[in-house]
């Protein structure tokens, strides 16, 4: 199976403080990896980097045919290039509040993408209906329950056709009878075979939907393997205190 996501040795300071050390991993085309972690070990700074919102300090990341040598100067035609491949989906669901659902989920691929109108409506009310909301088309985000946002939110980031979905905690912010439906859509498309990296606290989720699991502590990879092992019988006993703790 042919790796879409490549990440070696990434380096990412804020200031003084080094919040990525040195990151190295990869991810299978079709396959979904999760990264676990407490607060401040750096999963979401791996996800901005990722996505280029947070460029990395150093270290190499390819999505697909498309690379990025952040030990080298990285361009903004670059950067532009990079972000385009993979999509995100955040904590907060960041909808344009004056916009429709169906204009929110048209933007990227109108305003950015450039792409026809006509074909980008067509395939945002595809979206909308695989996440279940294509006849809330017309409303606006103070019309909808947190859940129901997200789930705009995914078909927002599916519309710009990215190689890679990366997810950073996409339930922390619901209330949690709101939060199963969101995980819901994201295990369909961990069935269609989109290739994605979660971070997320919902540990019987990760259970269920990785294929592979990262532990990370300290800016470094602490435990990798298969869900089943890192979730269940951790290598490090700095993983098993940690799953301890988040399934007391």
């Amino acid at each position: 199976m042919t790796d879409l996501l490549e990440v070696k040795s990434l380096k990412k300071s804020f200031g003084a403080v080094e919040v990525l050390k040195d990151v190295s991993f990869s991810v299978p085309s079709g396959t979904v990896t999760v990264i676990i972690g407490p607060s401040g070990s750096g999963k979401t700074t791996v996800l901005r980097a990722l996505n280029a919102l947070d460029p990395a300090d150093g270290g190499r990341i390819r999505i697909g045919d498309v690379a990025v040598d952040f030990d080298s100067t990285v361009s903004p035609a670059q950067l532009r290039a990079f972000r385009a491949q993979s999509g995100m989906v955040f904590q907060q669901h960041n909808l344009f509040p004056h916009k429709t659902v169906l204009q929110n989920v048209i933007e990227g691929p109108v305003i950015v993408q450039k792409r026809a109108r006509d074909e980008a409506i067509a395939e945002a009310h595809r979206l909308l209906d695989e996440v279940g909301l294509d006849v809330k088309s017309d409303q606006y985000p103070f019309q909808l329950s947190g859940g129901q946002q997200q789930r705009v939110g995914i078909a927002r980031a599916l519309a710009l056709r990215p190689k890679l979905m990366l997810f950073d905690e996409p339930t922390s912010a619901l209330d949690p009878e709101l939060v199963g439906e969101v995980l819901a859509v994201i295990k369909g498309l961990a069935a269609e075979g989109w290739t994605m990296v979660i971070v997320t606290h919902e540990i019987r989720f990760a259970e269920q939907v990785a294929d592979e699991v990262l532990f990370i502590e300290g800016g470094v990879v602490v435990e990798r393997g298969k869900p089943a092992t890192v979730l269940r019988n951790p290598t490090e006993a700095r993983t098993r205190q940690f799953l301890q703790r988040i399934l007391a």
